[in-house]
Order: structure tokens, then C-alpha cells, then sequence
């Protein structure tokens, strides 16, 4: 199964993973947890262009391609592996990041992404999306509370607003893939809530 975390910035996800990993694997599930952009050699070098703050002359497309190339190379060398062995992945941000952010945030035409991601992914979906929502301002005030500030936190606020709005409308889109959490609750709340829906689903499965 292929569990992907998605959310605005400082919703909580890379905190939330590995507890949530390390439940999985003591109730008997074969878990790999990655990460994007990155999770391979080649992918972590994408993934520090993507993200110094002194690449300010990015171009749009020239940022979309590069996740693009970073996730070809995440889901040939570690997630199909992983899937085909029976295995569950966890995923710290996938295609839908791309929508959301390069899509609905930058107002780039949203088919023409989808065209490029299938491209990239070979056609992989996640079976289930967790949306970690949490207010725009919150989240950013996370960030920089946090000292984990790249070159996309520091877009103006009109930006995170519509990375956020376009969150919404992938998971009203797709209401049999995503489920939406509130990610202002405690962190302990938020963890027992995304336990108990990945439980649900799985043993649904079975």
C-alpha cells in the first residue's frame, strides 16, 4: 500500500512520519518511509538545488521539471520496489505537492502537470492521502520557529494561501483517496487520528 502525507507548510508531516512508521512496523507491517523531493542519491541533490534560498532566479518550469526528475528516480529505485515486495510506503510529500504548489499556487495549467507527473511516475498513484491542514500564518510561524526556512517558505502569504486552496480542491476531487486532518490539534491527537485511518484502511484491505 502507498501512504503519502501531504500538507501546507508546517502542517507537521516530517514530525509526524516516524512515530507513525515505527506504530506500523510493531503491529507487523514492512514499512519503508521516503521523503520528496529527494530519497535517493540523485534525488537529494535535486532536492538542495530545489531548496537554497540563493536560487531566486528559478524559473517556474525549470523547478517543476527538476521534481519531476527527482521523483522519476524516487519511484524507480524505492517505491515500486518496495510496493512489489508487499511491502507499505509512507511518503513525506508526492505528486499532488506539484498540483498544489507549481499548480494552483503559481497558476501553472493544472492538465498539463498531470501530463508531466504521469510521465515521471509512470502512471504510480498513492492509495491513500493524508492532508495535514493547518492555517497558512500557523503554519508558516512553525517554520520559523522551527530554523527550517527554504526557498519556498519564504514566497509571500498570497502564495501559501493558494497552495492551500488548491489542497482543498484535489481532496474534494478525489474524496475516496484523501482524508483531510486537522494538523492545529495537538501533535499527539493528529498522530492518533492518522493511526487510526491508516488502520482502518488496511485492515479493510485484508
Amino acid at each position: 500500500m502507498f501512504i503519502t502525507l501531504e500538507g501546507p507548510e508546517g502542517s507537521g508531516k516530517s514530525s509526524q512520519l516516524p512515530d507513525l512508521a515505527d506504530f506500523l512496523r510493531r503491529t507487523g507491517y514492512n514499512v519503508l518511509t521516503t521523503r520528496e523531493p529527494g530519497g535517493t542519491p540523485i534525488g537529494d541533490q535535486v532536492r538542495s538545488v530545489l531548496l537554497d534560498k540563493e536560487n531566486t532566479t528559478m524559473q517556474p518550469r525549470t523547478e517543476i521539471l527538476l521534481f519531476q526528475a527527482s521523483r522519476s528516480q524516487l519511484v524507480d529505485q524505492v517505491i515500486r520496489p518496495h510496493l512489489e515486495k508487499g511491502g507499505l510506503v509512507l511518503c513525506d510529500r508526492y505528486a499532488d505537492s506539484t498540483l498544489a504548489y507549481q499548480g494552483f499556487g503559481y497558476g501553472r495549467d493544472i492538465n498539463e502537470l498531470r501530463a508531466i507527473i504521469n510521465f515521471a511516475t509512470g502512471g504510480l498513484k498513492p492509495d491513500l492521502t493524508l492532508l495535514l491542514d493547518v492555517d497558512v500564518e500557523v503554519g508558516l510561524t512553525r517554520r520559523q520557529k522551527g530554523g527550517d526556512v527554504n526557498r519556498l517558505d519564504i514566497f509571500e502569504l498570497t502564495f501559501h494561501q493558494n497552495v492551500r486552496r488548491g489542497y482543498h480542491r484535489l481532496a474534494q476531487a478525489e474524496p475516496q483517496r484523501w482524508v483531510t486532518i486537522d494538523a492545529g490539534q495537538p501533535p499527539e491527537r493528529v498522530q492518533r487520528e492518522i493511526r487510526k485511518i491508516i488502520l482502518d484502511r488496511l485492515r479493510a484491505k485484508e
